[in-house]
């Protein structure tokens, strides 16, 4: 037997951000979540599985467009057509009632637990292979109870679950998304246990596989690298599994480093940056591009790294239509406090910057958007935070400290 294992395919995302660029780059951008999707149907089809399993979040919002939600149900049916068994549910995104959706209509497509019950379905492969899939979809935004008690003890099929979900942390306000432990996964000791969600494709367990495949596309620059599908190879003897990485990303998006240690001028400044990305440039890449070093820049060169003018033009230096589409400026220059001045700017570091009140000045926000709150998941954007909060308050005491200390 053969599987598919695909989630958060995110159609209809906004790319926020971006809007920057020119409309027909802009547009193709946007367009690259379905040419995704595409890619992952075209994979399924060449490689003749007998089962795809879509983990949530296949569009970006509970009011997909007309137009998305035909784009699916034509891909899905190019499937089913093909008698290729589908299994779907809905996540923290998409939680739509079935009932207004547009959804093909085939015995060989099935929207699990729509109304957020699990649910455990029998199938058949072409060879008579019996298996068995069990799960549930979103009907609200947030879960926060532990749904992993609800799911059947295994038979004697091959058994899949498919789950959007979570895993539980110290924060009780982040465990809203069905939230689990690995071991009680485990515990329920099913074949193949597959998860959306988390946009990092990772594996929390071999044995038994409990798999997050991540999304399809990246959408910012904190889904870096890779992005694609798993396609499992069942050996219906042994019921091992071997496993297959599928990339379908259209464009990738990558970070690179500038590093300065001295002044120099725009012209030097500009084929540095163009060597950095072209080492890199191997695919249709957006780069983001941390400058290490700011404090070498001078103001007319600040002005220039700031202007998107300057980055579009750049761009043309670049292969296969890449572009940078984000800056970072880090100043490397430490600061020469006195003992007492220090022990309080490292006190008012550490309290500023614990997670819980990071995460607790967002909170209002991430509930009112969705955006925020997957930026908030994100370990890298965090860090973020916290550099430019310290790049800021460090060049602020600075300027304190020059106007007070004049010589």
């Amino acid at each position: 037997m053969k599987f598919m294992h695909l989630a958060d395919a995110h159609l209809d995302s906004p790319f926020q951000g971006l809007s920057f660029l020119p409309s027909n780059e802009f547009n193709n951008i946007k367009q690259s979540t379905q040419k995704s999707f595409i890619k992952a149907i075209d994979t399924a089809l060449d490689q003749k599985v007998d089962l795809v399993l879509i983990a949530g979040d296949t569009f970006d919002s509970v009011h997909p467009s007309p137009q998305s939600q035909l784009f699916f149900s034509r891909e899905v049916k190019r499937l089913t057509d093909q008698e290729i068994q589908v299994v779907m549910i809905l996540g923290n995104h998409d939680y739509l009632n079935p009932d207004e959706m547009i959804l093909p209509q085939t015995p060989y497509f099935k929207l699990l637990g729509p109304d957020e019950q699990v649910e455990t379905v029998e199938f058949k492969t072409k060879s008579d292979f019996p298996y068995t899939v069990a799960g549930f979809s979103y009907q609200h935004n947030h879960i926060e109870v532990d749904k992993i008690s609800e799911f059947p003890n295994k038979g004697d099929n091959f058994t899949f679950g498919l789950m959007h979900a979570g895993a539980k942390t110290t924060a009780a306000y982040q465990n809203v998304y069905a939230p689990f432990t690995t071991a009680e996964i485990k515990d329920l000791n099913y074949n193949y246990f597959a998860l959306g969600h988390i946009h990092l494709r990772q594996t929390l367990s071999d044995k038994p596989p409990i798999v997050y495949s991540g999304n399809l596309q990246g959408r910012h620059i904190n889904e870096q690298g890779a992005k694609g599908v798993y396609v499992g190879t069942v050996d219906e003897s042994t019921k091992e599994i071997s496993l297959n990485f599928v990339e379908t990303a259209p464009i990738i998006w990558q970070m690179a480093t500038l590093n300065l240690d001295q002044v120099i001028s725009q012209t030097v400044l500009t084929k540095q940056i163009v060597e950095v990305l072209t080492k890199k440039n191997k695919h249709q890449t957006l780069f983001g591009l941390t400058i290490q070093g700011a404090q070498y820049l001078s103001e007319q060169e600040l002005e220039l790294v700031n202007d998107s003018d300057y980055w579009l033009q750049l761009a043309n230096s670049l292969r296969f239509d890449s572009r940078p589409v984000k800056v970072y400026l880090t100043n490397n220059e430490k600061l020469q406090l006195k003992t007492a001045d220090k022990e309080a700017f490292d006190q008012a570091e550490n309290e500023t910057f614990e997670l819980d009140k990071i995460y607790s000045l967002a909170n209002d926000l991430s509930k009112k958007s969705d955006y925020v709150a997957d930026l908030l998941k994100q370990p890298e954007f965090i860090e973020e935070v916290k550099e430019l909060a310290q790049v800021k308050l460090g060049q602020k005491l600075k300027d304190m400290d020059d106007e007070t200390n004049p010589n």
